[in-house]
């Protein structure tokens, strides 16, 4: 097996989105949510990348930038 990446490529919204869902999904009951543990070494990769290049996670108006993220269209899957 290669030990080749996959590069995900999101909008700002969608990583903003994703982030938070992820951060909610790490604080649950995670054997009711994901009982493969293969699964949480990419989730916490993924959690952890998202956090370090999204600027605005602890800006004082995180939960309007979240909310305004949510209701702007998304874009077209390819």
């Amino acid at each position: 097996m290669s030990d080749s990446q996959v590069t995900i490529k999101l909008t700002s919204d969608e990583a903003l989105v994703l982030s938070d869902w992820l951060e909610k999904l790490q604080m649950t009951d995670r054997s009711r949510v994901v009982d493969d543990p293969a699964v949480w070494a990419p989730i916490h990769r993924i959690a952890g990348t998202l956090d370090k290049s999204l600027a605005g996670l602890f800006a004082p108006d995180y939960d309007q930038r979240l909310e305004a993220a949510r209701r702007r269209p998304r874009p077209e899957e390819d």
